[in-house]
């Protein structure tokens, strides 16, 4: 008969029912103590990984105006808003066609001259540039302050990058010109093909040109509201993207106007030709035709397309003259090569790449074998012309010897 001690078994028993008694750490299980150090420290690594990132914080834009330039300093601090109502009430909408982002107003003292500063900043230069055109006055005068600006007395209409700026001075100086100029140079500039001036007017042909006439619109509004000829529904500048540019020719003959419209394809275009013929061509039976369109000479409205181009022409002028501005209207393609051979596909790539590792291993043994030939040659024909074996291996030489055996 098997004995058990007493002392041992109770024990064991106390010992079983501090175990189930005891609180069962999570990590206490044998199976998560069997899972490796670095299990453990990819989990560390790679949880905060998942985690929603922190959305990041707007950076603050920088202010339309400078604090002070060339002189001039804030008398007080400049006001701002976002709302295009602020800057303009009866024409919103068209700031809004623009691409209007923010407005300031600014008084700025230099001395006992005073300035006061409207500023409009835009999405682009676009923007900037058909606003400018849009609030320029007739008979203002060409000034070089900023990229283009309208000198009209005490008052100055200009623009630099995205940012118009609309400048009243209380004395004009000799000097205000070269302040203003400073002013232009401390506007914000937008990063890159956002402060690339619109392509448009520079196929505008420049011989009896009235520039102060010339109006660039991005919308309807802003097209209507500068005398454009054509109606709205034709430019169709909601579905196509289209830009507009209208602009007063004035001769010895008459005046006329010319219309440019650009669209994003050549294809674009030639829909919107055919629309704008069918429109002329029905006549103005109806009334329908815009005054400026109505009180054109018969025979000088004219059309024409180039590329992406179409080019309108009505007026007063003669029918010789409309045919010669029109005939100045062509559209230049900017072509680039990026790469002559036409495309080249990844595994083409691939293939090049090998074959030139290929042809430049096999250049470098070549010349590494030559190489060797020559100098190797070169140095045994020494040793026969000079009455040696051409190998020094050949001579009996005296050889030293150590006898450490000794």
């Amino acid at each position: 008969m098997l004995k058990f001690d007493t002392c041992g078994r109770n024990a064991l028993v106390s010992q079983q029912v501090r175990m189930l008694r005891a609180p069962r750490s999570p990590f206490s299980s044998p199976v998560l103590r069997s899972l490796p150090a670095s299990v453990l420290l990819l989990s560390a690594l790679v949880l905060p990984a998942l985690a929603k990132p922190s959305a990041p914080v707007p950076s603050a834009a920088p202010p339309v105006v400078p604090t002070d330039f060339a002189g001039w300093s804030l008398s007080a601090p400049a006001e701002q808003s976002t709302e295009p109502e602020t800057a303009d009430a009866a024409n919103a909408a068209v700031l809004k066609e623009y691409g209007f982002q923010q407005f300031a107003s600014a008084h700025y003292a230099n001395g006992d001259n005073k300035l006061n500063v409207r500023a409009i900043r835009f999405q682009d230069a676009s923007g900037a540039y058909g606003a400018f055109t849009f609030y320029r006055r007739s008979g203002s005068i060409a000034e070089q302050i900023g990229r283009t600006a309208a000198w009209d007395g005490s008052h100055v209409l200009f623009w630099n990058g995205a940012t118009l700026v609309d400048a009243t001075l209380d004395h004009v100086t000799p000097m205000s010109a070269a302040e203003l100029r400073e002013l232009a140079k401390d506007l914000p500039q937008p990063a890159g093909s956002a402060n690339v001036a619109p392509p448009l007017p520079g196929y505008l042909p420049r011989e009896d040109l009235d520039l102060g006439l010339s109006h660039y619109s991005l919308g309807p509004q802003a097209y209507s509201r500068s005398g454009g000829v054509l109606p709205v529904s034709l430019v169709d500048f909601a579905s196509s993207s289209a830009e507009a540019m209208t602009a007063n020719y004035s001769t010895r003959d008459g005046k006329g106007e010319l219309t440019l419209l650009i669209y994003p394809t050549p294809q674009l275009a030639a829909a919107r030709l055919r629309d704008i013929d069918a429109f002329l061509q029905a006549g103005n039976t109806q009334g329908v035709w815009p005054q400026a369109l109505a009180e054109s000479r018969p025979g000088s409205v004219l059309t024409r397309r180039s590329g992406p181009l179409v080019a309108v022409v009505s007026g007063s002028l003669p029918a010789a003259t409309a045919h010669k501005l029109l005939n100045q209207v062509n559209y230049q393609a900017d072509i680039v090569w990026n790469n002559p051979q036409g495309y080249v596909s990844e595994g083409s790539k691939v293939a090049r790449l090998l074959l030139g590792i290929f042809a430049l291993t096999g250049i470098l043994g070549g010349a590494a074998l030559l190489l060797g030939l020559f100098l190797g040659g070169g140095r045994a024909l020494y040793r026969v012309l000079r009455g040696k074996p051409a190998s020094a291996f050949q001579e009996e030489t005296e050889f030293i010897r150590l006898n450490l055996e000794d």
